[in-house]
């Protein structure tokens, strides 16, 4: 892949997902050689392209991972955090409102897509639970449980009373002249405190629970509020004992439903995958041309899409050289010959990008009256393969290459040759590489070739 540039199509694709678990599927995509299969993502990857070009409203909102938290709800006895239910929920919201979207396509501009939709269900009861669980903020509501409510009731009427105890103690102390006029009070260790002078911090009986860095002001916790705030600390260890409980009960309940969650997280990384394929479709100016059940090539107009971005990333103005070519069964392997920077590699190279990422499902920068066939295995011999750990030298490595493409290639695979038969005596190198083109040839392969070699 990094031979043709593949690798840097995906990376780029990466970049247009929202969230990691779209990025895998990017990650995870390969060649695909069965025709209806491959027909079905480049249809989804073209309706997804049209969705943007047309600037119709699709629902991205709150692509969440929610495979963590689904994976630990599986596990009995476990519970699922405020923050995690309160993700599952926007999650499943995102999921209704792409499928609400699929479901209003009365004229039908999307059969493909709402195929990647078919197995996915709503899940009400699961939306309803968690509605009636946490208020609009992803907080547990106050009447989850009657046990909570009356919880939560006592925490009011302690911190009220706490408070003004609080405040009437902070007014005495600065009448008193103990405390600075403008001081409010503080929080420390999670206790509410007063800040006094260090001077006059014997004159509230209290714990002082810290002092400031210049050691000038100490934040003291009068005393006869003490117990009062454990009292209250006492409440708040109660209401985070009520909410696991609640949360327990709640992670019990969904359990059996995680299967049929799973199925909406995938399609959701699905939807992004397809998001990002389209995308980077529209940056490059690519279309979905018509696929035919064999192998061939019968393209148009065709570019180099990573010369696309780079010629315009540098602001260059000059028009990249469209590539017309034909491959059939009468003229399968196209051989070139020419000078250096005569465009031979990049030609050799559009090819086989341009094949390989059609059949991942990506759309390519050709015209509409192109055709692309499928091929079920790529031959590769582009650069200088010298390697010292199996001590071959550069033309050694490019014989044991042809070996293998003899050994293997048949009337389905596309070859794409650099450079053809370098490395050695031009004699030699020649006559080696025009036997291994006969032989090529025998085999019913495609592919393109480029050389200097004049025989």
């Amino acid at each position: 892949e990094s031979k043709i540039g593949f690798d840097r199509i995906r990376e780029l694709a990466r970049n247009y997902c929202l969230f990691e678990p779209g990025r895998n599927i990017i990650d995870q995509l390969e060649l695909l050689t069965e025709q209806t299969e491959l027909n079905l993502r480049l249809d989804q990857t073209d309706e997804f392209r049209r969705i943007l070009t047309n600037g119709i409203d699709f629902p991205i909102d709150h692509f969440i991972d929610t495979s963590r938290m689904l994976s630990k709800a599986s596990i009995e006895g476990t519970f699922l955090e405020e923050f995690e239910v309160f993700d599952l929920r926007r999650a499943l919201d995102s999921v209704k409102a792409i499928l609400n979207f699929l479901k209003n396509d009365e004229k039908n501009f999307y059969p493909a897509l709402r195929i990647m939709a078919a197995e996915v269900k709503l899940f009400p009861m699961v939306s309803d639970r968690i509605n009636n669980l946490l208020n609009k903020n992803g907080k547990i509501r106050d009447n989850a449980s009657s046990e909570l409510q009356n919880i939560r009731h006592e925490l009011l009427s302690k911190q009220s009373s706490i408070s003004k105890r609080l405040n009437a103690i902070l007014r005495k102390a600065q009448s008193e002249g103990w405390v600075e006029e403008d001081a409010t009070l503080a929080i420390r260790n999670g206790r509410p405190v007063i800040p006094v002078p260090a001077s006059n911090k014997r004159r509230i009986t209290g714990y002082i629970h810290d002092e400031s860095g210049t050691g000038k002001t100490a934040y003291v916790e009068p005393a006869e509020i003490v117990e009062a705030n454990n009292e209250l600390r006492e409440l708040e260890n109660a209401e985070r004992r009520e909410i696991i409980k609640i949360l327990t009960v709640f992670t019990g309940f969904l359990r059996p439903y995680i299967p049929e969650l799973i199925t909406a997280h995938s399609f959701l990384a699905e939807v992004d995958a397809c998001r990002a394929r389209a995308k980077l479709a529209v940056s490059i100016n690519a279309i979905r041309p018509k696929t035919l059940n064999e192998p061939m090539i019968l393209w148009e107009h065709a570019l180099h899409p990573l010369l696309q971005l780079s010629f315009r990333e540098a602001g260059r103005e000059e028009e990249i050289v469209p590539l017309d070519i034909e491959l059939n069964n009468t003229n399968r392997i196209l051989l070139i010959s020419g000078p250096n920077a005569g465009g031979k590699s990049v030609c050799l190279k559009t090819v086989g990008l341009l094949q390989y990422m059609y059949q991942c499902g990506f759309l390519v920068p050709v015209r509409e009256n192109s055709a692309f066939g499928i091929f079920d295995h790529f031959f590769i011999d582009i650069g200088d393969e010298q390697s010292l750990e199996n001590d071959l030298s550069t033309y050694s490595s490019h014989l044991q290459n042809m070996k293998f493409f003899l050994r293997n290639a048949d009337s389905r695979s596309l070859i794409l040759i650099d450079e053809f038969g370098t490395g050695t005596e031009p004699m030699i190198g020649g006559s080696i590489a025009e036997a291994v083109l006969e032989n090529l040839n025998l085999s019913g392969s495609y592919g393109v070739i480029t050389t200097h070699y004049t025989n």
